[in-house]
């Protein structure tokens, strides 16, 4: 009897040692090569970093971004540069599909592809993009994954890649927009600890940061004014993404005391903010704390 409490006892213990290592599976899908990694590019390195799987997925090559550059030329370019983000933050994986940028569309053969990615991840968090946004690849990306949530769990939807056994959760990374409503900051994650990450996988969007975004806001002139040494033009993005990330309005604010407390969330300066979709599993307070390990007390 003594002996059966034992082995009982041992394997209990060892139930509970592999349910508190459960590595989680995240995929966040974008539209272009970039998209994720300004969104969530630092809370994607402190899940690498705490042992957890990510993956990227672009919708699309990026075969359209870039004033000078275009075609399969393009496109392979900017998939080395997403291989050399994804190395850069840590992360398991960078895939970009062979869609053609500027021409997504939220059809049913990219919603198969969508579907089949999150199954193939064995997906316990899924991110995607909001269905409201300037670029129309955002849009339809967003509404993509919208399509894909439910029909992940469903046998008979795309029946060559088994089906999830229960619903991801889904989330939405943070825009600008404010119609029909603006971005609700459910979860608002620090990322002080991997901000320098964040920006090294964006520098490696050399294409994209350097080169395409300035052009778009003013032009050759605009191009011309970045830093042409590595080290200026790496400073020169940490300003703006500091800046950027360094944005903590009154809402995120009263997340973060919500998720760190008051005293760890005034030392603060720099995050990611996602909503929860009405999509797939709908988590309680202690749920949230299991996804995002990092805000476990």
């Amino acid at each position: 009897m003594k002996k059966l409490a034992l082995l009982l006892f041992a394997f209990v213990s060892i139930t509970l040692v592999n349910a508190q290592e459960k590595k989680l599976n995240i995929i966040a899908i974008g539209a272009h090569p970039d998209d994720c990694d300004s969104k969530f590019g630092g809370t994607a390195a402190l899940f690498a970093k705490m042992g957890h799987n990510v993956k990227f997925l672009a919708l699309t090559s990026g075969d359209a971004g870039h004033q000078s550059e275009g075609g399969g030329a393009l496109g392979n370019r900017r998939r080395e540069e997403a291989k050399d983000a994804g190395k850069a933050l840590g992360i398991a994986e960078y895939q970009t599909l062979d869609n053609h940028d500027g021409e997504l569309l939220p059809s049913l053969a990219v919603r198969h592809q969508v579907i089949r990615a999150i199954r193939e991840w064995d997906a316990d968090i899924v991110l995607g993009l909001r269905p409201n946004d300037y670029h129309p690849d955002h849009r339809n990306a967003g509404k993509v994954v919208v399509d894909a949530s439910y029909m992940v769990i469903v046998p008979n939807v795309c029946p060559d890649t088994p089906p999830l056994s229960k619903n991801p959760l889904f989330l939405y990374m943070e825009d600008r927009f404010q119609k029909p409503y603006q971005h609700q900051a459910d979860v608002v994650i620090a990322i002080d600890e991997t901000i320098e990450l964040k920006i090294d996988g964006l520098d490696a969007h050399t294409s994209q940061m350097y080169e395409w975004l300035p052009w778009t806001n003013g032009g050759d002139a605009s191009v011309a004014k970045i830093p042409t040494s590595p080290k200026e033009r790496r400073a020169w993005l940490a300003e703006r993404t500091k800046k950027r990330s360094g944005n903590i309005n009154s809402k995120k604010q009263a997340t973060l005391v919500k998720w760190y407390g008051d005293n760890a969330a005034k030392k603060v300066k720099y995050v990611e903010s996602f909503e929860v979709a009405e999509y797939g599993f709908q988590p309680s307070e202690k749920d949230i704390r299991e996804f995002f390990p990092m805000l476990k007390n």
